[in-house]
């Protein structure tokens, strides 16, 4: 049996806004991406790492967080979530102890 986690419901503080992808064509034969508003969630976002490096012969961050929401059926990887202006992809999305009470997704804050 896996071990229930324990989650304050309380620390969910943080507004969110849950974003899908929407492309659309751009009339030359490629699409624009376009985000658009799923829903609105409370949940708890937490720094996790920062890596610096060189992309393309600049310099580049990539900075990670994870975040907590309740579960949902409609939350997936390729998604963003939008969090005081930031926007956080998400990467993976976990049941931490399978029990269907939260997800945990590791996200990948998007340059703006």
């Amino acid at each position: 049996m896996m071990r229930l986690t324990f989650m304050d419901p309380g620390a969910l503080n943080a507004r969110l806004t849950l974003e899908d992808q929407a492309n659309t064509s751009d009339g030359q034969g490629g699409e624009t991406i376009n985000w658009v508003q799923v829903a609105g969630l409370w949940g708890a976002v937490k720094p996790v790492a920062d890596r610096f490096g060189e992309k393309g012969g600049a310099e580049s961050a990539i900075l990670t967080h994870r975040v907590t929401v309740r579960a949902r059926s409609d939350v997936r990887r390729g998604m963003r979530i939008v969090w005081q202006g930031r926007a956080l992809l998400i990467r993976t999305v976990s049941d931490p102890d399978e029990a269907g009470r939260y997800l945990t997704c590791h996200c990948e804050e998007m340059s703006p």
